[in-house]
């Protein structure tokens, strides 16, 4: 079996921007893939370095909306990055094959700069050297276990392009130590928010978590934006510039109905917002039970993620040892009476 690496940064609840955008297809790909599911809380500190204890919080739970979501630990392991030290010494390594132009060309973490101008400052003079690292860090976390395939959005490409290069230039010097890994693009497009911007995120405040309450997704949804024409409640409608029908489509298989009553003016706004928010509310109650199942067996979560972390070092000790022998870093480990 080919092997997926994948995984998010924990700053958070997972959305349904989330799960639509790669968790669900982690799920579906997770039987026929030999799986790997990152918690990237290092990565998480290179904007969160002086809220530790936030990281620490949300590495539990983002392993609970993981769970929650239909992610199997028989069929995929979950791991902490700060658990794999290999990773650590891997990026090292890696950095001294990288100049710091080449970081900066980055239209990913161009775009990530300059929407941390509070943190980063207007011009960027405030970025550490964590943060402009980020994709050899990444970069290391895909080499480190052998990773085939890489899920992930347009967005996210740059990065994985930054790793083949990375590994190129590494077994080009070293010989062929490395295997290059490809990207398996999401054919899912960036969900949007409650508000029509184009991404749903938990800084926009547009976001409806998998573990919201049926009341928040309620009150959420009846803030959703809809067609501005659209005054009075028999009015004809456009429904693509609503962001209720856009949920809608997601989960509902009725969405060809609604198109037409809206269109004719036949479906009120009020009484459609309060169906999406029932639909939704069931679509996520299977996830939320079993959410609930876990967050009772505390102890339970504790095994998987030890079990899916040491799964994950066995894999970064075996390519370790074959770096640190092309590398003749690997002074002792042949005789090691030495």
């Amino acid at each position: 079996m080919k092997t997926i690496i994948t995984g998010d940064r924990p700053t958070g609840r997972l959305h349904l921007g989330h799960y639509f955008g790669s968790v669900k297809s982690r799920v579906d790909l997770q039987y026929d893939y030999d799986t790997y599911i990152l918690i990237a809380d290092v990565q998480a500190l290179t904007d969160n370095f002086e809220a530790p204890e936030k990281v620490r919080k949300n590495v539990h739970e983002l392993a609970l909306d993981y769970l929650a979501a239909g992610i199997d630990p028989k069929h995929s392991h979950i791991y902490i990055q700060s658990l794999i030290p290999e990773v650590a010494e891997l990026t090292v390594y890696y950095s001294n094959l990288v100049s710091v132009a080449r970081l900066y060309r980055n239209p990913t973490t161009k775009n990530e700069v300059s929407q941390k101008q509070e943190l980063f400052g207007e011009k960027g003079e405030g970025i550490t050297y964590g943060f402009l690292g980020y994709p050899v860090s990444q970069a290391a976390d895909i080499t480190a276990l052998d990773g085939d395939l890489v899920p992930v959005g347009e967005d996210q490409l740059p990065h994985i392009e930054q790793t083949r290069e990375i590994v190129r230039k590494f077994n080009h010097i070293y010989g062929e130590t490395l295997k290059e890994p490809s990207a398996y693009l999401s054919m899912t497009p960036r969900i949007k928010g409650l508000d029509g911007n184009e991404k749903m995120s938990k800084s926009l405040n547009n976001a409806i978590y998998l573990a919201d309450t049926e009341e928040e997704i309620l009150k959420k949804v009846m803030s959703a934006v809809t067609d501005p024409n659209k005054i009075k409640k028999d009015d004809p409608a456009n429904p693509d510039v609503c962001m209720v029908y856009y949920y809608h489509k997601l989960i509902n298989n009725n969405v060809d109905t609604i198109c037409a009553e809206c269109k004719k003016g036949a479906r009120g706004c009020v009484a459609c917002k309060k169906e999406l928010a029932k639909a939704l509310t069931e679509y996520l109650r299977p996830m939320q039970e079993r959410r609930h199942y876990y967050e009772e067996h505390p102890d339970e979560v504790d095994t998987i993620l030890k079990e899916g972390t040491k799964a994950a070092k066995k894999r970064a000790e075996e390519v370790m040892m074959r770096v640190r022998e092309h590398m003749k870093l690997d002074y002792f480990e042949n005789n090691p009476d030495k």
